[in-house]
């Protein structure tokens, strides 16, 4: 698997990046308190179908839907479901990808739900500017350490905690290919980045301890305090000057 992407790769993976981001707004725009996880995720299937584009969740490895739908210290991966409503004060993570004409884009968000607890909005926040503080010295010649140790540094900072069982990853004509993106780690160690690369950067961050659980349902995966947590991610492409963000 060629971790280098050529220049029409690139321009089909930010086609498909386009969909996944005008997708998530589009989901976005009917969070609110009383809808139902399942009527998030029929939005996201219609909106996706009638762009062109393939819900690449819907069936992953058996994964029943086209979204992940995430509540309060559900961290990724809840299953939507018709009777899981949204209730004032929640925050839900919307985790999403779209195949188009071959590709995949891959792109997170957590939206607040009508009156949010202030140190809640705080984590989302926060998490949230750790991705743009884990990108924003990357370029060509850059390790994958250098954004998992920004990562991790400006989330304990803060007093968070970062989840250590999941992680970013490469992304091409799969969802998941290399190089693996950790949320933690060392500047200068991982993979060297070279421009071209596709990688999604998602930080994970919970609010109390980084110790999860994955429940029977065999996707969810929860705090084990059961304290909120956060995601946010993005599609970015490696270039030489810099990063360009995809989604």
């Amino acid at each position: 698997m060629r971790l280098v992407k050529s220049e029409d790769e690139i321009e089909k993976i930010k086609r498909a990046c386009r969909l996944t981001a005008d997708t998530i707004k589009e989901v976005g725009k009917h969070i609110r308190v009383g809808v139902s996880t399942k009527e998030l995720d029929e939005v996201a299937y219609r909106y996706i179908k009638a762009h062109g584009g393939k819900p690449a969740c819907l069936g992953y490895n058996g994964f029943p839907a086209s979204i992940c739908a995430s509540i309060n210290d559900e961290i990724v991966h809840g299953i939507p479901k018709d009777y899981r409503k949204l209730k004032d004060g929640d925050i839900i993570t919307i985790d999403l990808v779209v195949k188009l004409d071959g590709f995949c884009g891959d792109s997170a968000r957590t939206f607040l739900v009508g009156n949010v607890d202030p140190a809640v909005r705080k984590l989302v926040e926060v998490t949230e500017q750790s991705f743009f503080e884990g990108i924003k010295d990357i370029k060509s010649g850059s390790y994958v350490g250098d954004i998992s140790s920004a990562v991790q540094t400006y989330v304990e900072k803060h007093g968070y905690s970062v989840v250590r069982e999941l992680e970013g990853h490469g992304i091409g004509h799969s969802m998941h290919e290399p190089p693996e993106v950790p949320n933690f780690g060392h500047a200068g160690g991982g993979e060297k980045l070279v421009s071209g690369m596709t990688i999604c950067v998602e930080p994970m961050v919970n609010m109390g301890r980084r110790d999860v659980v994955f429940l029977d349902d065999g996707w969810t995966c929860v705090t084990k305090d059961g304290l909120p947590a956060s995601h946010y991610e993005n599609t970015i492409l490696i270039r030489d000057d810099g990063v360009e963000i995809l989604t």
